[in-house]
């Protein structure tokens, strides 16, 4: 039987490797900037009290932003890489 098997196809592997290996780094800074927002901005809050409550507030929820959009840009990279459909592709 004949047919469309990509398990040996060396493009497939070549950028399923590629989107994998690219979205497990962006995964990785991501994670890095997200701590790192979070524990700066609860040094802030800690240091400064309630005055700097809202400085500390806005850096660990931006580290968070980050965070979060790095893993949803990583997950669409690996995705590409798979060969599986964007949301964006009807």
């Amino acid at each position: 039987m004949t047919g469309n098997n990509n398990n040996n196809n060396p493009i497939t592997f070549v950028t399923s490797t590629v989107g994998n290996g690219v979205g497990g780094v962006a995964k990785t800074a991501g994670g890095i900037v997200g701590a790192t927002g979070r524990g700066v901005g609860q040094t802030v809050t800690g240091v400064t009290g309630s005055a700097g409550k809202p400085v500390g507030d806005a850096l660990q929820a931006l580290g968070n932003g980050v965070e979060g959009g790095a893993k949803s840009v990583a997950e669409g990279v690996e995705d590409a890489g798979q060969g599986k459909k964007s949301v964006f592709q009807k």
